[in-house]
Order: structure tokens, then C-alpha cells, then sequence
């Protein structure tokens, strides 16, 4: 320790020079890091280099290292631009060498960290799409998981966060549209109930994953996936009840059906159609048990006898239920099943026979004791037909239906003429009536008991009953007058005299005597009883009233003339009176006539209709006809016998007096050949009319009109025609048009004067005609008369069409399937061939290239590819840059192409609609696999490391494709570089494994056997990354990694106050702290108890290496400085019991260090005299300037606050601290005094520095101060002084 204060007199000679000397440029305390965003544009600012140097020489500043390409700088300014692009997801920090030149001293170099700050520059993309399929039970609990999907985003942040949407559910129902929801985990989740046979067997999902966005040049945007699909099968469950596939079943059968006689077949369905269970039947329930059954394939048989009549209340029918269950139980275990009733009704068989019944309907039991065969009833004798037997009450019962139950009644039996039974016919039950038929045979004096036997016959099985009915007969008076005769003809002159007696020989006769023989005559009124009248005693008929007595009102009376005895009874007969005519009527002319008739072909012919209300076939009714003299009469004739006018030859309109406007007036007088004599005359009016005998002519018999396409509404052209007709009516003229295309036309005439006119032919306003659809048209245009029997004219009409260029042209799809370019230059010239079409007559064509798209995975590159093709006008499509075309950076250009027509007219569409002709690019293998950077140091401890256990890793890519761009790693060499810089080849105590992570190949370095712990140096493992092509040979590419060891020699005791078991529970607390005091890794070896024995503060130990990221690892000396200096850390270490730090040899003769120690000071002290007194001397010689130098250097030293030091220094032999006592070599924080010292860090460095103001030294002081603090230090512990003794003791300096 006595030799610390004269070190720095020994150093200041050198010291002394170097403050002279020109001084180096240093950079700039925040010249460590930059961070940089990855879309930072090519070319753009990234950031200065700054230094400063004192003697303000100009510098020149430079950037080195392995990723150097990234920036250009320039040298005189230190300003930084960004030359390549920068991509977080490949690099996201390097280092790289800044330096800087005085020009006077050797450049000053600092390695500069480069952070490359994320941007929202990629969008998520799915994984496993391949897969995106899956199948659920349509029994799938709402809210239950139905799929999971991935999306990932290379981006960091909330740019990296995947949210998930679900587009659209296809199909797309009401009921689909929220079925479906995906949660922030790529999980989508039932929301609503699934049915296989109600809804849908299958969903599809369009999915689609966006970041929760982020800054991306200068804006925030957010990055969507590109949309997949998700297939969901639904798998139907047994879940639903069978159904019949019919809603009532029925069926009939006859009631003597043998047993096993098929009836009905019922069918029922498993309603789960993804299932179709197989179902069986069963009868459950009927309404007569027995009578059927049912069998496996649901056909109902008969299994019992069947009886009709017992099912009368049922209304004939038997109800059986049916019920269909399913083989295997459903979802739930219980049976499936469903019931439905079957009607089946029995129907009657013809298996009785109709019987009588003394009862009345409906009180009727019809049981088989109450049948009867003899009934009593009685009748007037001669009562009226249809009259009843009074006292008869018989009804007849069939219980079969319909015919079977259907009977016919009839009558036997002597007296059965007499009588007629009702019903004839009945079915079921009916009351029977006797009535009287023929009452003339119903005489009680004849026969006062008549009998009659009612037959009831079944109408089909024809068995039959019978019923004798007694009849007896009530005696009556039954005699009436009677006439000889029933009908009388009778005649008489018309308006005969009142009273003029018409007949008097009609007389009746009564065979009864007295009262009831006397006769009274009358006439029943009615037609003729106010002009007849009878004498009621002799019965002569007369004349009543002559002027009624009229024949052409009435020719014919039918009188009744009736013979009324006392009795009152009565009958009559019929008188039939004919008048007689006599000539007392002219003849009568019906209606009125005015006839219009055609001329030339029209005929006049017309019936005069008359007639003479006189006896028809007399002269007094019969007519003669004579047509009387007029201008026109010689031209007609008139049949004297009908009445028929006719002409005589053909009419003409034009022969007939203009005045009378074509009307001829005839007279035809109408006589009757009775006497006398008696006439009508009648005129009949002829309207000649004038018909249309005149076809219209065209002036020409064709027509051309040529027409321009396009123009809508134009007109075409002009036809004229004309009719010889003098009439309006005959001679106008009207225009039409047909042939094909003709309702593109329209054509309208005009009158030029009577007989004249012309059609204007024009297009429809709305239309235009198209000469690539038609060219040509021949129509036809007609001319005619109103009249729609008339003739018509025609003429032809042409009409070219002059052709414009109007049609844009078209692109062959054919010509636009993609194609496949191999990359590298592969391919050359020609590869397809864009055709383009016009269907206009003069079209020029070329073909144009509208856009080229450059797209990689889907997504666009920009204009990457924008060289690569090129499209001439005659479509031909040439690589240009074969070269250039790379798999890598784009694989599928889309050259998006028009075709142009040179001639189209300019009102029109010149263009063609864009195609697009998709080019392929494929991969060859053209990359080879390269290394992504990694931020890490390897460190390995050989104490700790064992087998198989991983010691590094490498990652790796390829920009080829498929095989192409599979990485497989192997261990190429392994190399030890010792200290000293030796070559220790190392073989098979490394392997590597390969795996993979999306795009990124992974090689997992691990150790095959133990380490030797002595080694100290560095593993180079040259790790090997090889494709694997299916064609041609592989590319490789090697990466050196560094294993830095940290050998035993690192290996730090810290001694505890408490046991072993104590210091493991503290373990973490301990670590925490001794890592926040040194900002290193720590690694326990060991904990154990010390020696009882020892003189020892510390009842255990524990030992540790403390390493750096950068594979350093702290000494004893530097890790007694760190913890010192991290006040909280010490206070916390003390706490849990430390109480020495040192090495493993450092705690073991303590005693024994300090007594060598002392000595070896004291001979240190000694030459340190000798070196202090010749330094003084060359001191005092110094120049001035030399002096101010070292004046300045001991006022700052003066500056240092006192505190406590470190005993010896951090790095042997040298004594490098600034004013804040901290070491530059650890990184910690520095104050550059201008001046580059080689002082001690003791208190006596400034002692010795400020005695240099009195340029002169008291040794004695010094010693006795350096004692001082020395039994200072003493009581202030072991922890403190520890090192410091372990450092004098061996003779640092």
C-alpha cells in the first residue's frame, strides 16, 4: 500500500507528454444508439455523426462494419442517409462501425447500434388454410366451440394483434347471419341452434383477420387479411321423431274378408334423412281388438272375423292406431316414435233378406220375432187412383247397405190388377202402401173382399218375402151420366145470326133411377162460353153472340159440355166446333224494304212476305203477285206465285240517275182470288251500291333506298299510289310494310287528292339500324283499299345499310388464358399472343398494354415487373427482360391490356374492355440460403453445461419456393481459439437439428459431450444451411458462431454469516440483487457450509460466475466495485448476511497475505523513495507551460469528492477513474477531464498531484498518512479492505 502514492510521480513524464500532444476526436456521449423506423424511404435523412475535438480539426467522418449498406454518409458533415431499405421482420438491429479522423491521430472508432423501429407494413396472414374445414353435430350446444384459426402479423404491437371477423355466412338467411361469432383467439363459437333437416347441411364462412393498425408512411393504417373460407359440415343426429309420409290413411274392406287379407299399407320415414333409421310398426289401440294386425313391412291384414252390422253406431268404420318406432333409440335413449289412427271401413255384403213389419217409422225395432205375412186394411169401393188402403201400417227392412240393402216391391195375387204398391223400389226400411190402381175393379157389387199378395225382392241376391194383405170394399153410389160419345165435331159459318142452332142431337143417359137419373146440361166454362150457350134440359147448342163469331181470330172452340145428375154426380164430353170462313179480309204485306246491293256482282233477291188472314188453302187466302210500271221496273221480275223480286241482269251504279243516288223505287201490288176481290199495294226501295273494283298502283314496282346505321328516326324514302275508284270510300289508300326487319320501319301516308297519295318511309324514332347485325333489308310495302276484301298493291323496297365504324372491338378470352414464364432467363422472344376482333367492315386494330400489376403471395410489389414483358400493337407478347424475371420478388405479373380501333367513328367507343393476361412466374432454383442476423451472444460455462443441452441456435431463409427453399443445417466445423490466439480443431462435440417456423428455418446447436471446464477461449462453430432441390444441384451458405467460455478462473465466492439452508431459501433475493448491482447473468455453482475450524467470518459460501450479454464476465475485483457502487444492492446483500467477497483462494490464509503483503511493501516503499526523489528534480527543470498543465491537473484532482475507493484497481497496473470515481470499462458513467491520466485512484493520487504546486515532497507525511488511513480502513471490516489486502499482498502497484 506504501508504494500507491509514489506511482503517480513515477507516470507523470508521461503523462506530461501526452496532454502536448495534438489531442484525438472523440464522438459524442450519445453516439451509442439510433433508432430508425423500417420505412424510413431510400435516400431520407437518418442521422448525423457527431464528435467533438479540441483542437478543432476538421473531420471526416465513415461507417463500417457488415451491414455498412444500409447508409451512405457524407464525410465532411457526418450526415447519414439511408441507402438500402430497412425491414424489421428480417433485421431488427445491428451494429455497425462509426468512425472519425482528425487526420492527425489514428481514426477514433465506436460501434453504433442501429434499432430498427416496426411499422405496420404487413398484414395477418392465415395459417393452415389448407385445413379450414370441419364437422359438427347439428346437437352442438350453443356457445360451444366450432373451429380455432390462426392469423399471424409479422408486425409488432398493436400492429401485430390479430382481430378476427366473420364476413358472411353463405347461406346467407335470416337465420345464418349471427349463427356464427369468432372471438379475439381465432375461435368461432355457436351462437344459434343447428338443424340438418330444417336449416342447412353445410355452412361456409368467410373469414377475415385485420391488426388493430399502426403508423405506415406517415399515416395510420390498418393491414387486412385477404379473405379465406371455413367449411362446416353439420352431421345430422337421431333426434327427431319418425313421421308418416302420409297425414290420414283410410281404406275399406269387405265384411267376409278371409283372415291374412291385405287391407292398407302405412310407410313412415326417419325424419333424420342423415340417418334413415329403419322403422317397424305395431297396433297400439283399435276400437275392435282382433280384428286386425299389422306386419314389419306396415301392412294392415285381417286377423279376425268381420261383421257390418255390429258397426252400424260406428258409422261402419274401425279405428286403429298405428304406431312407427325407430330401430334405435334417439340422442335422449328413449324410443323414437309417432302414432297416427287408420280408418278402416267394412263394407256390407249382400247377407240378408228383405222382411215385413207391422209398425210405423221411426218407432220401428225391426227385431226377427216381430215379423209379419198377413195384413188386414179397407177401401171405397171405386175410389180414386192412388188412393190408399186405409188401416194398413206395413213396413219393409233390409239391414245390408247400398244394393246390397236395396229391394224392389211388386204385387201378386188375384186381384193385383186392381191395386199398385209404393215404393216400387226402397232401400234399408220402408213404410208400403196399397193403392188403388184401376178403381173400376175395385165394385163392391162385384166382389166385396178383394186379396193381393206384396212381394219384396232383394234387387241383387233376389231372395225375397211375402206379405197377403185382405182387402175389404165400402159400398158407394157410383153411377154417373154418361155421353155416347166423348168427342163431338161440330161447324158453322162465321159471323152466323144469334141464336142459329148448331147442333141438337148430343144427349147423355144415367142408368140410375129417380133423383140420380135426372140430367141437367151445362157448359164448363172456358174458351167460347160467352159466344155458345147450351139448353140445359134438351142440350141444343146455339149462337150466342155472331159478332165474336170471327175464324181469323179464332177458326177452332173446344167446348165441354158436362151432364150433372141429382146425385150430383157427373160427366162430360168434348165438343169440337169448326168455323167456317168466309173471303172478309185483304191481304197483309209484312214490313217494310229497302235492299242495298252490290253492283255488277250483287243480285237483288227478295220474297215479298204477305199473307191473307183467311182460311188458309182457300182462293180467299191465296195471293197473286204483279209488279207495277216504273223508270227501272223492266229490269226486275216478280214472281206472281212467292212473291220473289229479282233483276234481270247485272246493276250498275252508274246507269242509274245520279240524283237518285243510286236508289230504285218498285211497286208490287198483292191480290187474293176470293170473291170478291181484295189488293194491297207495297213499294220496295234498291240501293245500288258501289263496290271497290279498282286495285290501287304503285308508280314504281321497286324501290332502293339506301340508310346510315346509327341514325335513329332518319328518314328512308317515298312511295306514291293511285286508284281509278271515284268514291272516297272505294279510292282511298292506305300503306303497310312486311318482310323481315320490317318493325324497324314505320311508314305513313298522306292524301294528295282523291285517288292519290303517298307513303313516307322512315325509321321508328327510337331505333337506328346496326350493319353488323343486318346489312340489308327487303321489305315489301303494300297499298289497299279500306276494304278488307279488296285487293292490295305491293312493290319492293331495298334498303342497303351503309356501314359506320361503331362496334368497339373485343378481345379473344381464348387469347387471355394465363400463362407459365420460368425466372432467370429461362425463357426468350414470343410467348403468347393477345387477339383482338372487330366486327366493323374497316376496322384497324392494334393492342395496347394499359397497366402492368406485379404482385408476390398476393400481395403488389410495385413496379418491379413493370420491364420484364413488353405487348406490341399486333398482340404479340415478348419477354423483354428474361434476365431480370425473378420468382423471388414477384410470381404472377398481370399485364392488363385494351384493344384500340385506329378507324372507329369518333361519336363512339374506340376501346375495347380491359383483359387481363395473368403470366405466372416460376421459381428455379436460383438463392441460395442466407442467415437472418441474431442480437445474441452464446456464453457457455463448461461447469454447468451438460449434454444435449442446446448452447445456441441459427436461423435461416430462402427465397425459393417449395423444395427449392427447404433449409436442412449441419455442423460444417469446429474450431477453439485459445487466448493466445491458437487453432484447436474440435470434432463431434457439437450437433445441430433443424426445424421450421412459417418461412424461417431453425438449427438448434447442442453439446454431444462434457466441456473441459480449464479451456479458456471461444468455440467457432461453422454452422452449414443447405436446400434441397428436386431438380439441379443445392446452394449452401455458412454462418461462424461464437461461444464465448468463461472458465473457473471467473468463478467469485461470497462468504454468508448464516448456514447453508438459509442462504438457498434466499437464493432469488440474493441473485435479484447481485443482478442489479452488476447488470450481468448470474449462474450458481455451488452452496456449501465452511470449515468450524477456520478462522472464517462467514458460516457458508456460496459460488457464482457473473457474466455480460457480450460473453465477458466480471472478475472478483470488478464485481467488489459494482456492488459498491449500487448503495441499495449493498444494503440488501448485508441484510442477508454476506460478509466477505473474494475468489476461491483468496479467503483461505488471510493472516498469512497480510504478513507477506507488509514486507513486500516495505521493499516496494524503499525503491519508491529513490523514484520520487529523481522525478522531483526532473520536475523543478519542467518548462513552464508544462507547469500550468500539471496546475490544471491537480485542481481538478482537487475537485474529486473524498469517498470511499476501491483498493485496488479494476484493471491491474493501471489506475484509470475520473472525478466521479468511475471506471470507463464498465460502461459507467464518464467526465472527460481533456486529458488522458494514468493517476492512481487513491486519496494519496491527490496528495502526491497537489504537492506538485510546492514542487516539493514530505515522505514522512506521506507515510504517516498512508498508515492513518490504513488502521482507518482496517475499522472499516474485512468486506472493505478484503480485495484491497488481496491486492497488495500480491503485488500490485
Amino acid at each position: 500500500m506504501l508504494a500507491r502514492p509514489w506511482l503517480s510521480c513515477l507516470l507523470l513524464p508521461a503523462f506530461i507528454v501526452s496532454v502536448a500532444a495534438n489531442v484525438a476526436p472523440t464522438f459524442l456521449p450519445n453516439m451509442t444508439a439510433v433508432k430508425l423506423p423500417e420505412d424510413l424511404p431510400v435516400g431520407a435523412e437518418a442521422f448525423w455523426l457527431a464528435a467533438e475535438d479540441l483542437d478543432n480539426d476538421p473531420l471526416t467522418y465513415g461507417i463500417s462494419g457488415t451491414y455498412a449498406y444500409f447508409f451512405s454518409v457524407t464525410p465532411a458533415t457526418g450526415e447519414v442517409k439511408l441507402a438500402y431499405t430497412l425491414d424489421y421482420e428480417t433485421l431488427y438491429f445491428f451494429d455497425v462501425i462509426i468512425s472519425v479522423t482528425d487526420h492527425h491521430n489514428n481514426p477514433k472508432e465506436k460501434k453504433l447500434q442501429v434499432i430498427v423501429d416496426d411499422r405496420n407494413d404487413n398484414a395477418p396472414v392465415f395459417k393452415n388454410t389448407a385445413d379450414f374445414s370441419t364437422s359438427i353435430s347439428e346437437t352442438l350446444p350453443v356457445g360451444s366451440l366450432v373451429f380455432s384459426v390462426l392469423a399471424e402479423d409479422k408486425d409488432t404491437g398493436p400492429a401485430g394483434v390479430v382481430r378476427y371477423f366473420i364476413q358472411e355466412v353463405i347461406p346467407s338467411t335470416g337465420d345464418s347471419k349471427y349463427l356464427f361469432s369468432i372471438l379475439p383467439n381465432g375461435s368461432i363459437i355457436l351462437n344459434g341452434s343447428l338443424s340438418y333437416n330444417n336449416k342447412s347441411a353445410f355452412y361456409q364462412l368467410e373469414l377475415k383477420a385485420c391488426d388493430l393498425g399502426g403508423e405506415y408512411n406517415n399515416s395510420f393504417i390498418i393491414q387486412c387479411s385477404s379473405p379465406v373460407f371455413l367449411s362446416i359440415s353439420v352431421v345430422d343426429q337421431p333426434d327427431l321423431d319418425p313421421q308418416f309420409v302420409r297425414e290420414l290413411y283410410s281404406a275399406s274392406v269387405a265384411e267376409d274378408a278371409p283372415q291374412g287379407t291385405s287391407v292398407l299399407k302405412v310407410e313412415a320415414v326417419d325424419r333424420d334423412k342423415g340417418i334413415n333409421d329403419r322403422v317397424t310398426y305395431r297396433i297400439s289401440n283399435s276400437t275392435r281388438p282382433g280384428w286386425f294386425d299389422i306386419g314389419p313391412d306396415g301392412v294392415i291384414r285381417v286377423s279376425g272375423s268381420l261383421d257390418r252390422e255390429q258397426l252400424l253406431k260406428d258409422d261402419e268404420e274401425v279405428q286403429v292406431q298405428v304406431t312407427a318406432t325407430e330401430e334405435h333409440p334417439n340422442i335422449y335413449g328413449q324410443e323414437a316414435k309417432v302414432s297416427i289412427w287408420v280408418m278402416l271401413r267394412v263394407t256390407d255384403v249382400n247377407d240378408h233378406k228383405p222382411e215385413f213389419f207391422n209398425c210405423s217409422l221411426p218407432a220401428c225395432t225391426f227385431s226377427p220375432q216381430e215379423a209379419q205375412a198377413n195384413f188386414i186394411g179397407s177401401v171405397d169401393e171405386h175410389a180414386s187412383t192412388r188412393i190408399p188402403i186405409d188401416d194398413l201400417t206395413m213396413v219393409v227392412y233390409d239391414p245390408d247397405k247400398g244394393s246390397n240393402g236395396t229391394f224392389l216391391l211388386s204385387l201378386e195375387g188375384p186381384n193385383a190388377q186392381a191395386f199398385s204398391v209404393i215404393p216400387e223400389r226402397a232401400a234399408g226400411s220402408a213404410e208400403v202402401q196399397v193403392l188403388v190402381r184401376a178403381p173400376s175393379l175395385v165394385d163392391y157389387e162385384k166382389q166385396p173382399v178383394m186379396l193381393v199378395k206384396v212381394v219384396a225382392v232383394d234387387s241383387v241376391s233376389r231372395n225375397s218375402s211375402v206379405a197377403m194383405v185382405t182387402i175389404h170394399l165400402r159400398d158407394i153410389n157410383d153411377h154417373r151420366p154418361t155421353f155416347p160419345h166423348g168427342l163431338y165435331n161440330l161447324s158453322v159459318l162465321e159471323h152466323s145470326k144469334n141464336g142459329f142452332v148448331i147442333t141438337d142431337g148430343i144427349h147423355a143417359s144415367d142408368p140410375d133411377t129417380g133423383e140420380g137419373g135426372r140430367i141437367t146440361y151445362s157448359l164448363l166454362p172456358g174458351n167460347g162460353a160467352d159466344i155458345f150457350e147450351v139448353d140445359p134440359v134438351s142440350g141444343n147448342l146455339t149462337v150466342k153472340n155472331s159478332e165474336l163469331l170471327d175464324r181469323e181470330k179464332q177458326a177452332v172452340y173446344y167446348l165441354t159440355l158436362q151432364a150433372t145428375d141429382g146425385g150430383n154426380l157427373s160427366s162430360s164430353t168434348m165438343l169440337h166446333v169448326y168455323l167456317l170462313d168466309i173471303n172478309d179480309n185483304p191481304p197483309v204485306v209484312s214490313g217494310s224494304y229497302n235492299i242495298f246491293v252490290q253492283e255488277e256482282d250483287g243480285n237483288v233477291s227478295v220474297t215479298i212476305q204477305a199473307h191473307d188472314n183467311d182460311q188458309p188453302g182457300t182462293n180467299n187466302s191465296r195471293l197473286y203477285f204483279s209488279l207495277l210500271p216504273s223508270p227501272y221496273s223492266h229490269n226486275f221480275s216478280v214472281d206472281p206465285d212467292t212473291g220473289l223480286l229479282r233483276n234481270l241482269g247485272p246493276l250498275d251504279r252508274e246507269a242509274i240517275d245520279p240524283a237518285l243516288g243510286g236508289r230504285i223505287v218498285l211497286t208490287v201490288r198483292v191480290a187474293d182470288c176470293g170473291e170478291p176481290v181484295l189488293s194491297t199495294e207495297v213499294n220496295v226501295t234498291i240501293t245500288v251500291e258501289d263496290i271497290n273494283d279498282n286495285v290501287p298502283i304503285f308508280s314504281q314496282l321497286s324501290y332502293t333506298f339506301p340508310v346510315m346505321e346509327r341514325d335513329p328516326g332518319v328518314m328512308v324514302g317515298v312511295v306514291k299510289a293511285w286508284d281509278a275508284d271515284q268514291t272516297e270510300a272505294n279510292n282511298r289508300i292506305s300503306f303497310s310494310l312486311s318482310g323481315g326487319g320490317a318493325s324497324n320501319f314505320m311508314i305513313r301516308g298522306s292524301v294528295l287528292e282523291s285517288g292519290q297519295a303517298e307513303g313516307h318511309l322512315r325509321l321508328a324514332s327510337d331505333v337506328s339500324l346496326n350493319y353488323e347485325a343486318q346489312a340489308s333489308y327487303n321489305l315489301t310495302v303494300s297499298a289497299e283499299n279500306p276494304d278488307p276484301q279488296g285487293a292490295e298493291a305491293k312493290a319492293g323496297i331495298f334498303v342497303p345499310v351503309e356501314d359506320v365504324n361503331d362496334e368497339p372491338p373485343t378481345l379473344d378470352a381464348a387469347s387471355l388464358r394465363g400463362i407459365r414464364v420460368t425466372e432467370n432467363g429461362s425463357q426468350h422472344g414470343l410467348v403468347a399472343e393477345v387477339v383482338a376482333r372487330d366486327v366493323d367492315t374497316a376496322a384497324q386494330l392494334e393492342v395496347q398494354l394499359v397497366n402492368v400489376l406485379c404482385t408476390k403471395a398476393g400481395a403488389d410489389v410495385g413496379s418491379l415487373c413493370h420491364g420484364w414483358f413488353s405487348v406490341l400493337a399486333n398482340g404479340s407478347v415478348l419477354i423483354n427482360q428474361s434476365e431480370a424475371i425473378d420468382y423471388e420478388t414477384c410470381d404472377l405479373v398481370t399485364l392488363v391490356v385494351r384493344a384500340y380501333d385506329l378507324t372507329t367513328d369518333p361519336r363512339f367507343q374506340a376501346y375495347s374492355d380491359n383483359g387481363s393476361l395473368l403470366i405466372t412466374i416460376e421459381d428455379v432454383n436460383d438463392n441460395a440460403p442466407y442467415f437472418l442476423p441474431e442480437n445474441k451472444t452464446f456464453v457457455i460455462i463448461p461447469e454447468l453445461v451438460l449434454p444435449n443441452q442446446q448452447v445456441a441456435s441459427v436461423r435461416s431463409r430462402d427465397n425459393d419456393s417449395g423444395s427449392n427453399g427447404a433449409i436442412v443445417f449441419s455442423i460444417f466445423q469446429v474450431d477453439f481459439i485459445t487466448e493466445d490466439g491458437t487453432v484447436i480443431p474440435f470434432q463431434g462435440y457439437f450437433r445441430v437439428s433443424t426445424s421450421s417456423e412459417a418461412n424461417t428455418f431453425i438449427g438448434n446447436i447442442e453439446l454431444v459431450t462434457s466441456l473441459d471446464s480449464t479451456l479458456r477461449g471461444i468455440y467457432q462453430v461453422t454452422v452449414q444451411a443447405q436446400d434441397r432441390p428436386s431438380v439441379g444441384p443445392a446452394h449452401t451458405s455458412k454462418i461462424t458462431l461464437n461461444l464465448f467460455t468463461v472458465d473457473q478462473s471467473y468463478r467469485v465466492r461470497l462468504q454468508f454469516s448464516t448456514n447453508k439452508e438459509e442462504v438457498g431459501a434466499n437464493t432469488e433475493k440474493i441473485m435479484a440483487a447481485l443482478a442489479q448491482a452488476t447488470r450481468t447473468t448470474v449462474y450458481i455453482v455451488d452452496i456449501k457450509d465452511l470449515d468450524s475450524t477456520a478462522r472464517a467470518r462467514g458460516r457458508s459460501y456460496l459460488d457464482a460466475y457473473f457474466v455480460f450479454s457480450n460473453g465477458s464476465a466480471l472478475t472478483l475485483d470488478e464485481l467488489n466495485v459494482l456492488i459498491r457502487e449500487d448503495q441499495d444492492s449493498l444494503t440488501q446483500l448485508l441484510q442477508l448476511g454476506l460478509v466477505v467477497l473474494g475468489s476461491q483462494q483468496s479467503q483461505e490464509s488471510d493472516v498469512l497475505k497480510m504478513l507477506t503483503g507488509s514486507i513486500v511493501g516495505l521493499g516496494v516503499a524503499l525503491l519508491l523513495v529513490i523514484v520520487i526523489m529523481t522525478m522531483v528534480l526532473v520536475c523543478v527543470r519542467k518548462s513552464y507551460r508544462r507547469k500550468l498543465w500539471a496546475m490544471k491537473a491537480a485542481k481538478e484532482a482537487r475537485r474529486t469528492a473524498a469517498g470511499v475507493m476501491p483498493a485496488v484497481s479494476a484493471i491491474p497496473g493501471t489506475n484509470v477513474y475520473t472525478s466521479e470515481r468511475a471506471n470507463p470499462m464498465l460502461n459507467l458513467s464518464t467526465k472527460d477531464l481533456g486529458f488522458e491520466s494514468q493517476s492512481s485512484s487513491s486519496d494519496l493520487d491527490h496528495i502526491s498531484l497537489n504537492s506538485l504546486d510546492n514542487n516539493s515532497v514530505d515522505l514522512e507525511k506521506d507515510k504517516q498518512e498512508t498508515k492513518a488511513r490504513w488502521r482507518m480502513s482496517c475499522c472499516l471490516g474485512i468486506l472493505t479492505w478484503g480485495p484491497s489486502l488481496k491486492g497488495w499482498g500480491s503485488g500490485q502497484s
